[in-house]
């Protein structure tokens, strides 16, 4: 396994500043799903938002995976992730919300990966 993932490594290389970019957006996303908590009925919606944008996840990128990798599911996350938020948990105004749910999501499945470090 450990060989596989080298290999996994080694040929889809990101650059420092890509991964570094992406990992600021999501710890951004997830600060402000926190700035929401005194709203309990919008947290809730945003939170299950999330939890839908993190099932997609898990199932576009697996159970083993490194941040790079993530952060390359990333890119397209939009499109998929409105997608599976329109069909499972529509909510007044969630288009808006979107990009804050994506990386508050993108932020919690990171600690995951085989290479996370805080």
């Amino acid at each position: 396994m450990a060989r596989a993932l080298l290999q996994r490594l080694a040929s889809r290389a990101m650059s420092t500043d890509a991964l570094a970019l992406a990992r600021h957006e999501w710890a951004e996303g997830g600060r402000r799903l926190e700035t929401e908590r005194g709203d309990g009925r919008r947290y809730r919606q945003l939170v299950e938002q999330v939890d839908v944008v993190t099932d997609e996840l898990r199932r576009r990128v697996g159970g083993v995976y490194t941040v790079a990798e993530l952060a390359r599911a990333y890119r397209d996350g939009d499109a998929w992730a409105r997608q599976a938020v329109a069909d499972r948990a529509p909510g007044p105004g969630w288009p808006r919300d979107l990009s804050l749910v994506l990386a508050a999501a993108f932020h919690a499945y990171q600690r995951g990966a085989v290479d996370y470090m805080p």
